[in-house]
């Protein structure tokens, strides 16, 4: 099987987005044949655009199923498909807009929402990757819940201290925000909140971004607590990358993290209020001094969030939509 998969070329740091690039890697464990097709070009006319170039491409590139991820993606591969079967996977604000505060949706991002609705006949399968995000899709005959896999050899805790190799200051507790400062839906301002209230000296808050995804599992097994504080989002990787390296959480109630997390001790789920936040993020702390690491890669494992397992449900999609 040729699976030819679409997604945005566009990133600086690079040329396919790291979850996408695990996917299409563990698929191709499984034996499918995975080609990459990233868009160059931005804002919904250009992916249209992209569209007939690669109706171009593939008369020359066999492919027997494009999977396309992100709403505009879709677009280009519907263009560019011909005969071919597209599936689309819907990741999150190509679903439910661009947030800029809780239950805030920037109004001009609306329109993204209406692509998602109209894109939906021309696909033979959409996937979403969590309920929240599934309550987009009308069609719910083609429609499946399939969360991001976890690469378990990647992403592992490991006692080794690396606190040498990423410059850490070993007198000092170390809470991880991995998002950009600058995105408004990751909400790095509450984290600084959090982190100020708590007073605390021997409290750091670190945000490497943008860094390699490569560098990620280090960051996650040298620090005492991820925090998330996102106004949005629909199944987050690095909660469940997190949890893999058994790395204390705290986050706010979005997407399926409340399920992803379930009741494992050392992770919380907290509001946008900074009260809140700052005492889930002190007994975090507090769980990480005193017991240390969780039990978040076995429940990885019990939902079968792994990336094996996901490529096989991935898998049998694909065989249906070449029916």
């Amino acid at each position: 099987m040729k699976v030819l998969f679409v997604c945005s070329g566009n990133a600086k740091n690079f040329d396919i987005v790291p979850f996408i690039k695990e996917q299409g890697e563990s698929l191709k464990r499984l034996g499918v044949d995975v080609t990459y097709y990233p868009i160059k070009g931005k804002g919904l006319f250009g992916y249209l655009k992209a569209g007939f170039r690669l109706r171009k491409y593939l008369k020359t590139n066999q492919a027997d199923l494009i999977h396309a991820h992100f709403t505009k993606s879709g677009y280009t591969a519907v263009i560019g498909a011909h005969k071919i079967p597209v599936i689309l996977s819907l990741m999150g604000s190509d679903a439910y807009g661009e947030y800029i505060g809780e239950n805030k949706v920037l109004f001009v991002s609306r329109y993204i929402t209406l692509l998602t609705y109209l894109i939906q006949p021309f696909v033979k399968a959409i996937i979403s990757k969590s309920k929240n995000i599934e309550r987009y899709v009308y069609m719910k005959s083609k429609s499946y819940v399939i969360p991001n896999g976890i690469n378990m050899d990647k992403f592992k805790s490991n006692i080794i201290n690396h606190n040498n190799d990423l410059d850490f200051n070993s007198d000092t507790k170390r809470v991880l925000f991995l998002g950009s400062k600058t995105s408004i839906r990751k909400n790095y301002k509450l984290a600084q909140e959090a982190i100020s209230h708590l007073k605390l000296e021997d409290v750091e808050l670190i945000n490497p971004f943008p860094i390699s995804h490569e560098d990620v599992p280090e960051y996650l097994n040298s620090s005492n607590v991820l925090a998330m504080c996102s106004f949005m989002e629909g199944s987050p990787n690095v909660i469940k990358e997190a949890m893999a390296c058994n790395c204390p959480i705290v986050s706010t109630d979005v997407g399926d993290v409340k399920w992803v997390l379930g009741n494992i001790e050392g992770c919380y789920i907290a509001s946008f209020q900074k009260e809140d936040y700052a005492a889930k993020l002190g007994e975090a702390l507090k769980f990480s001094e005193t017991i240390g690491r969780t039990k978040g890669e076995q429940r990885i494992k019990e939902l079968g969030l792994d990336s094996e397992t996901i490529a096989r449900r991935l898998f049998e999609i694909y065989k249906l939509a070449l029916l």
